[in-house]
């Protein structure tokens, strides 16, 4: 079976594309045959759609903050009055305010909830409102993809970084929400959780290569993966979340309940709790998380940001 795997005519919005990830996911998008919107705070905007169109593709910069509420409804717009339609939207755009929770700030905290998560609601809910009325318009299903940018630090609360690990945590809850809302209307929204050596994270990620020569921590493998994801040929992927890094795409699997404590009379004491709750915990780091224990670790970094 020869999957569909272009983007040919197809339009993306890619936030945060001025380098590292979303740069690649753009690139990647492109070189499949997608226009794109590249969104970044600055110049570095315009440096990714001259590199577009230097390889033959069609692309333009709309630089502006996502977490600013309007620039969704401007992002989507761009993108309808450039190219005619709104196809592809994956969210990237991201900062770092990393501290430990008893040094953390007002502002350390503000700044990476209003990007990372009010970013990704910002752009997706206008991208919703656009999918919706096509859909309607068109008396049937669409065609939309939305791709956003979660972390392993959602999974395993990652130490210094409090505010970044429940950011990310909110934007799976929030793709979640997204494919159970907007699959009637033809969307399918996943989540990645990226590994990538980027500015961003060259102090954490060490270089190494793979068979093929390219670095293992290359974020050129996580644009190919988007890619795939916004391709006709996920059509029945939605409501997913991925790591993804190095020769790896992994796909976690849904909560789990790891034990259940059921009370004898149907209704506990506290005294019952303690007989049934705490001989099981007996043994446990109380300072590691849930995660450490019922969760699977992919190796043995613990560590993801993008």
């Amino acid at each position: 079976m020869n999957a569909d795997l272009s983007l040919a005519g197809r339009t993306a919005v890619v936030t945060g594309a001025g380098a590292g990830l979303g740069r690649c996911e753009a690139l990647a998008l492109a070189a499949r045959g997608a226009n794109v919107v590249v969104n970044d705070m600055g110049p570095a905007a315009e440096e990714v759609v001259a590199e577009i169109k230097q390889a033959g593709g069609q692309a333009v910069a709309v630089t502006g903050d996502v977490g600013d509420w309007s620039m969704g409804d401007t992002l989507v717009s761009a993108a309808v009055d450039t190219f005619g339609s709104l196809d592809v939207l994956v969210n990237n755009a991201g900062v770092l305010r990393d501290k430990m929770l008893f040094n953390l700030s007002e502002s350390d905290w503000d700044d990476v909830v209003r990007v990372h998560l009010k970013g990704h609601a910002a752009v997706s809910r206008s991208a919703a409102v656009h999918w919706r009325a096509a859909s309607k318009a068109a008396g049937g299903p669409v065609y939309g993809r939305v791709v956003n940018t979660a972390s392993e630090a959602f999974l395993f609360g990652s130490a210094g970084q409090p505010n970044y690990s429940a950011a990310k945590a909110g934007i799976v809850a929030l793709t979640l929400s997204t494919a159970a809302g907007l699959g009637r209307y033809g969307v399918r929204a996943n989540a990645i959780c990226p590994r990538a050596r980027t500015a961003m994270t060259e102090a954490t990620f060490a270089e190494g290569t793979s068979p093929g020569g390219l670095d293992s921590m290359a974020p050129e493998r996580v644009g190919t993966f988007v890619g795939y994801l916004a391709s006709p040929a996920a059509e029945k992927i939605s409501g997913q979340v991925f790591v993804v890094y190095g020769d790896m795409v992994a796909l976690m699997a849904a909560p789990t309940v790891e034990h259940k404590f059921t009370a004898a009379d149907g209704v506990f004491s506290v005294e019952e709790l303690g007989e049934q709750i705490t001989p099981y915990f007996e043994g446990r780091e109380p300072h590691r998380t849930y995660a450490a224990y019922s969760v699977a670790a992919l190796d043995d970094t613990g560590t993801s940001r993008h």
